[in-house]
Formats: structure tokens, C-alpha cells, sequence
């Protein structure tokens, strides 16, 4: 079934699709239709745009098609008519989406979640977001223009689809996109030289490049434009304006991602960079994860500004709070702000990182990007959908019942005319313009995808008004845009600091000469969340028969796990501190019921 798995019942149709004015395919099967687009005010009705004051007229459109909140879409770029250009008046004047703030809502900012009302919302606030309203057959067909363009100029792909027997000329409709056979890493990207999976078969029409590790293999390369990254900056836009305020608000960027050929620290510099090329007030200094520099630069540069944005892995970001007071910073002067990126974590985790960093508002003040190395960022955190997750948090029951597991995921809103999202045996494949543009490629993350609508009346059902609550909580708007829940990487990798730890790497530690004898070599491996709320890399190795644990071999396991790492992961070397670098083993025996049962098909990682 191509859809999300998940359907959010019993809300009644009707009800999903009360006053939604158009319909974008997110591809649910089942009782709904999804939708799409329109914003309307607290009151049910649409709301018309409002003018804005000259301050902010400098992060207008840009003459590339590049709209506000929006990046240019999976087709040919183009630019709203009648929308100013760069240096002019902000806002389309076509009607707007946008949700006008009210004075009706709950509080999502603690945990437990207190269910109630009481904060005021500014009624003239200025509400603005998306310019344009995507209906289905648009975004249908921008994904259609896409397939045809990249079947046309990738030479890469179109010997993929002849390989397949796939006639680019014979995919007419949306339903023979679906058809379409995926699109890996092994069937495409490691079988097709790079050169052949970009435009025109031309690698220097690409002007950087970027790296993302492979296990034991070689690393895999992608090359992009400056106006490839004009949809991730739509992202990043939608989050430092409509939710830190950035365009009015003297800002510093502080990216604490690695920085070199990985995609983390570069993407993000650049991404900040854009917006201050519209105008925004927004300063970027990029220390990586040197903590020595973040220290330096936070203290020398950051009260000269109304607010800091500090980007980079949670747990990494963790580790420079719980730091920060014995470097003589004290955050809550500082205006702290929190992108982050890689990994899910927990609403507790977020709590406790608000209260460290003297966040008032963490659904509005901390946001999370969803982004891959071959995608690029494609979607991110929303007030909204940062609310839905911490009432989910309280209710566990429910959050399964949603999503089909226990643990909470990461939920995250997108642009479907920019990044395509379909669900597939509950992993998630999108489509993407690109270097390597990118068609029905399967990422294999677990997850899948919810419409706007039903996801915000089966809230509403619960009794949690998740828009009202986002406008309450201090957002300036609210975009009905669709939902992509994540619970992390599949194919068994371990997301640690941003770093995909593989089982392959791990195993080739078990199977060194002074270690092998003493294991089977089976072992599970987690990232988990320590009472602390500090990240540990941990692995249960399963002994061999008649073989007792003890700790000379414990850690002589753990320092030939870290070698093999250090070795062949070039993001595990340099994404996570040395510190935290050294996994914690634990040595079981063989058969143990919970982590090796008999007869049971072996997993080598959890989430």
C-alpha cells in the first residue's frame, strides 16, 4: 500500500474535512482524504493577508523563485504573480493561509501537559507563512515534472528505469508515479558512477559536495547547487521567522555542527547565510564542535545580540549547556534558541534543556530539522507539531494508538511541492530535486505520513486545539501543511551525535583475532537516554557457550569496537566527542532471553 500505514480514527470524515478549502494528495489510504493548504483564522474562517510595516520588506521573495516560507518547487521554479521581488514589500496579494492568532488555546510548554486556557495572544500580531496554496494536481504534477526531467537528463536514471522496463513516456498520472520501482542506495546510488547521477551527467555543474559515511565501504558523495538549497533554506526560514522572530530580531547563528565534507555544518552555514541575504538581521559564526570555540565566540559575541541560536546534535548541544556555567556563561542572559538536528529525542529532554537555558516557550524556542545527507533538509518541527508531540508524551496509549509503537517519534511538517513524501511497509521514500535529483528514493527511515486535517482533529477529538495552542504559546503562524512522523533510521544503523553507527563496523570489533573466540558475534546496540539525559552508545554482545563475562574482556570488546569505528566511520570519528566516543559493553550469555531469544530473528540495533 503506498500511504501512510497509520490511520488516525474514529474522527469522522466530515469532520476531517470541515473547512479546508483545497486538497493536496499526502498519500493516506483509508477513510480521509487528505488536505492541504489553506489557513483559516481561529474562528473556522479564512484569513485575508495582512500588510506588513517596511522593517520587514527586506526578506521579501527573491528574483529565483525562492518565496518566502517556500523554496521553488519539485518542477520549474517560479515566482507568485504579483509578489515583489527583493528589496520591495513583503506578501503575496493573493489570499493567505494563514492561521490568525487568537486567545483560545492550551498550554504544551510542560511537561505533564496542562489542559486549560488563559494566554493571550496579540490579535493584530501579524500572521504570514506560505504564499501560495498547493492543490493536489499541483504538487501531483510538480512530482510528475520532476520524474520526466530527471528520466530526460540523469543518465544514471534512465538506465535504471530501462533496466526496469519502466517507458518514461508512459507515466501520465500520479497513479503510474506510484508504480514506479524505488529508488536505494544499492540499486542506484552505489551501482551508477556519480558523474552519471547528476544533471546532464555533469558533476561540475554541482559547486560543492558533500559526504555521508557508509559502513565498512566507501563513502558516498553528493554534489548540489546554491539553488539546491533554496527548498532546506524555506525550512530554516519557516522556523527563525515564524517562530524565533529572527527577521526583527538581531540574531546570532552559532552552528555547532562538524564542519568539513559531512553535510551538517556547511548546509547549516549556508542556510543561515541565505537568510541574511534577504535581510534578515541574522549573524552566523561557525565554531563546529570545537567546544573550546563554541565557548569563545558564545561569550565574546553573544551579548551583542537579542537572541542565540545554537545548531547542532542534541546530545552534543547538551553537553555545551551542561558546560556552559563552568565557562562562565550564564545562558538565561542570552536569548537561547535551539536547532537541532539527527536524532529523536525526548520531550523531557526538551524540558530539561528549556529550564538550563532559561527557554520560556520551548515549542516555539527549539525546533528539530529532519534532513539526510542526499536530501537535504526536508521538513522540520513546527509550534504545532512540537505541541501535538508533548501532549502525545503525556498520553502514551494514545501516541501508540497513533502511531503504532510505544516509543514517541519525531513528528515534523513539509512542503509537498518540494519534498514528496510517500509511506512504504512503514519506512518512508520521497522525491527531491537535487545534484542527484532524487526519485521515489527509498530512505528507509521508519515512519510514515499523516494529512494536516486528521491529524488536527483527531487532536481536537482528544481535547487539545494544537493551532490554538502553537498561537498561545507566542508563534506568529501556523501552516496546515501535512505531517511526517520519523523514528530514526532503519536497515539496524544507530543514530549517536548525528553519526550512523552500523552493525557492519561493530562486527568487524567481535571478529578480531583477541576477541572472537570469546562471542558469537551477535550484540544489539542502542543509543540511549541516561537518567542524565546525556546520549550513551551501548552494546550487548552475546558470549560464546561456556564462556563467563568478566571486565578485562568487557572493555577489551569495547576498545575493538571503538578501533573498527574510529577506523571506517569518518562522522562517528569526528561528530562525537572523545569523551563520549568509547561504547559500553555488556556482556550476557548466550541464549538470554531478552536480547538473544532462541528461534527469533536477530536484530543487531534498537531505537
Amino acid at each position: 500500500m503506498v500511504g501512510a500505514e497509520r490511520q488516525l480514527e474514529p474522527v469522522p470524515r466530515e469532520a476531517a474535512l470541515a473547512g479546508n478549502p483545497g486538497v493536496v494528495d499526502e498519500h493516506i489510504d483509508g477513510p480521509f482524504e487528505p488536505v492541504n493548504a489553506g489557513r483559516a483564522s481561529a474562528d473556522g474562517g479564512e484569513v485575508a493577508q495582512i500588510e506588513v510595516d517596511e522593517v520587514r520588506a527586506a526578506h521579501a521573495h527573491s528574483t529565483d523563485g525562492f518565496e518566502h516560507g517556500r523554496g521553488p518547487s519539485l518542477g520549474a521554479t517560479r515566482q507568485h504573480d504579483g509578489c515583489p521581488t527583493l528589496g520591495q514589500m513583503l506578501g503575496c496579494r493573493s489570499p493567505d493561509t494563514c492561521i490568525r492568532a487568537g486567545d483560545h488555546h492550551e498550554a504544551v510548554d510542560k511537561i505533564p501537559i496542562q489542559v486549560g486556557h488563559g494566554a493571550r495572544v496579540t490579535s493584530g500580531a501579524i500572521i504570514r507563512g506560505m504564499t501560495d496554496q498547493k492543490l493536489p494536481a499541483e504538487a501531483d504534477s510538480a512530482v510528475l515534472e520532476l520524474f520526466a526531467r530527471t528520466a530526460r537528463t540523469v543518465p544514471a536514471y534512465g538506465a535504471f528505469l530501462r533496466e526496469h522496463s519502466v517507458n518514461p513516456q508512459a507515466v501520465r498520472t500520479i497513479d503510474d508515479f506510484r508504480r514506479l520501482p524505488l529508488v536505494t542506495r544499492e540499486n542506484y546510488v552505489r551501482r551508477y558512477p556519480l558523474a552519471e547521477r547528476c544533471r546532464n551527467g555533469d558533476l561540475s555543474l554541482c559547486d560543492i559536495v558533500a559526504v555521508s559515511s557508509g559502513s565498512t565501504g566507501p563513502s558516498t558523495f553528493w554534489p548540489r547547487t546554491l539553488h539546491d538549497e533554496h527548498a532546506s533554506t524555506s525550512r530554516f526560514e519557516q522556523i527563525f521567522s515564524e517562530a524565533f522572530e529572527a527577521d526583527r530580531k538581531p540574531t546570532l547563528a552559532v552552528v555547532c555542527f562538524p564542519l568539513g565534507t559531512w553535510v551538517g555544518g556547511m548546509f547549516t552555514t549556508s542556510c543561515c547565510r541565505q537568510l541574511a541575504s534577504k535581510g534578515y538581521p541574522v549573524t552566523t559564526v561557525t565554531p563546529g564542535n570545537q567546544r573550546p570555540e563554541i565557548f569563545r565566540v558564545v561569550k565574546a559575541l553573544s551579548p551583542m545580540f537579542e537572541q542565540t541560536v545554537l545548531l547542532g546534535y542534541p546530545p552534543f548541544l547538551k553537553d555545551i549547556v551542561d558546560a556552559g556555567p563552568s565557562e562562565q556563561i550564564d545562558w538565561s542572559t542570552l536569548g537561547i534558541k535551539l536547532v537541532m538536528a539527527g536524532e529523536v529525542f525526548s520531550e523531557e529532554w526538551r524540558t530539561l534543556m528549556a529550564e538550563r537555558t532559561a527557554m520560556a516557550r520551548p515549542t516555539v524556542d527549539s525546533a528539530s530539522l529532519y534532513g539526510t545527507a542526499d536530501g537535504g533538509v526536508l521538513a522540520c518541527e513546527t509550534p504545532v507539531s512540537i505541541g501535538i508531540r508533548r501532549f502525545l508524551a503525556a498520553r502514551i496509549e494514545l501516541a501508540s494508538a497513533l502511531f503504532g509503537k510505544s516509543r514517541l517519534p519525531t513528528l515534523v511538517q513539509y512542503d509537498p511541492a518540494t519534498r514528496y513524501f510517500e509511506a512504504h511497509e512503514d519506512t518512508l521514500v520521497v522525491s527531491c530535486d537535487s545534484g542527484v535529483p532524487l526519485v521515489r528514493y527509498h530512505i528507509a527511515d521508519e515512519g510514515g505520513v499523516v494529512a494536516h486535517a486528521p491529524m488536527i482533529e483527531r487532536m481536537r477529538s482528544e481535547g487539545f486545539d494544537p493551532e490554538g495552542a502553537a498561537l498561545g504559546a507566542g508563534a506568529r503562524s501556523v501552516q496546515r501543511l501535512p505531517f511526517v512522523y520519523v523514528f530514526g533510521r532503519s536497515h539496524f544503523a544507530v543514530s549517536y551525535y548525528g553519526a550512523n553507527v552500523f552493525p557492519e563496523t561493530v562486527s568487524l570489533g567481535l571478529e578480531q583475532p583477541e576477541i572472537r573466540a570469546f562471542v558469537t558475534g551477535k550484540f544489539v546496540m542502542e543509543a540511549r537516554e541516561e537518567a542524565s539525559r546525556n546520549r550513551e552508545l551501548t552494546i550487548a554482545v552475546e558470549l560464546a557457550v561456556g564462556v563467563g563475562g568478566s571486565s578485562h574482556l568487557s572493555e577489551a570488546v569495547a576498545e575493538s569496537v571503538l578501533a573498527q569505528l574510529l577506523r571506517y566511520n569518518s562522522e562517528f570519528a569526528n561528530y562525537v566527542p572523545s569523551s563520549r566516543q568509547r561504547p559500553k559493553v555488556t556482556l550476557l550469555p548466550s541464549g538470554d532471553p531478552e536480547y538473544f531469544p532462541a528461534g527469533v530473528k536477530h536484530r543487531y540495533s534498537r531505537p
